[in-house]
């Protein structure tokens, strides 16, 4: 008598519902968004005309939201053309962003795109915030006062530095 059992057999139903498992729908969005940056990206126009066509873009996407995550994605636009000029504005997995020779140096995620209490705005590895061992990379926003507007400028002038 043979008492080895044999494997079960995987059917692909089981498979398909692993790809989708640890991501929320909200993430796959971006994701998919991301993947058409990165196809628009790839055409080849000049770099005047890439650089309106992002901008354009991202105030397009801006122009989405719903308040307040639009009127502070507005303002932080202003400041960061401002004080950054230097910054191209991009869109990033959906997400204003604004980078230096093509790499992301501050981002903007508004509280709707993955329902969570409060916007975000973010700085990658790219920015020069270096201030000890420890910094901060990201800052919940609420609001925007003169005062987290001035704070604001001046982070992104020494980030994009």
């Amino acid at each position: 008598m043979d008492n080895t059992q044999k494997p079960a057999k995987r059917t692909a139903a089981t498979s398909t519902d692993r790809t989708s498992e640890g991501f929320t729908d909200e993430e796959r969005g971006a994701m998919k968004e991301r993947a058409k940056e990165l196809k628009a990206s790839a055409r080849r126009i000049s770099r005047a005309e890439k650089a309106a066509e992002e901008e354009a873009a991202v105030l397009a996407k801006i122009a989405e939201m719903q308040d307040p995550d639009r009127v502070m994605a507005e303002r932080l636009h202003a400041i960061v053309k401002a004080g950054a000029p230097e910054l191209a504005p991009k869109l990033w997995y959906g997400m204003p962003s604004y980078a230096k020779d093509g790499k992301v140096v501050c981002f903007f995620q508004s509280a709707q795109k993955f329902n969570t209490r409060y916007a975000t705005l973010g700085f990658s590895d790219k920015a020069n915030l270096d201030e000890g061992t420890m910094w901060a990379t990201s800052y919940a926003l609420t609001g925007l006062t003169a005062a987290d507007e001035a704070r604001i400028g001046a982070l992104v002038k020494q980030a994009a530095s």
